[in-house]
């Protein structure tokens, strides 16, 4: 009997198989209870070209007193950073690798963001 989380990592395991073969850049997403994490990956050598996460500082005080990262408004913000983070590093086109989660709620918000800051994918 596999856990959630071999069961996650199983379905994220051919999503980076495939993504491998398009050699091109991906915008991977982690997702916890407390915090969501974006990184853009270059697709020759692995390198991680831009992040953006609810546990900077910077992103903590702008998403208010609370600082709460579990939620579809801080998904928003930083698929908005990541997307212009990524840009600004040379990087349009891009593949979405959503790492086993839904595409549903705070995975989806993320990517929609990115999607509107102008990343292609």
């Amino acid at each position: 009997m596999l856990t959630k989380k071999e069961q996650r990592l199983r379905r994220a395991r051919q999503t980076r198989i495939r993504i491998a073969t398009q050699g091109v850049a991906r915008l991977t997403v982690n997702r916890t209870n407390l915090h969501i994490y974006a990184s853009v990956i270059s697709g020759d050598g692995g390198k991680v070209i831009a992040t953006a996460s609810t546990a900077e500082a910077e992103v903590r005080t702008a998403l208010g007193a609370a600082g709460k990262g579990g939620n579809v408004a801080a998904a928003e913000l930083i698929g908005k950073r990541v997307a212009e983070k990524a840009k600004a590093a040379g990087v349009e086109k891009v593949a979405f690798d959503r790492a086993g989660f839904a595409y549903h709620g705070r995975v989806k918000a993320l990517a929609d963001a990115a999607r509107a800051a102008g990343l292609q994918f």
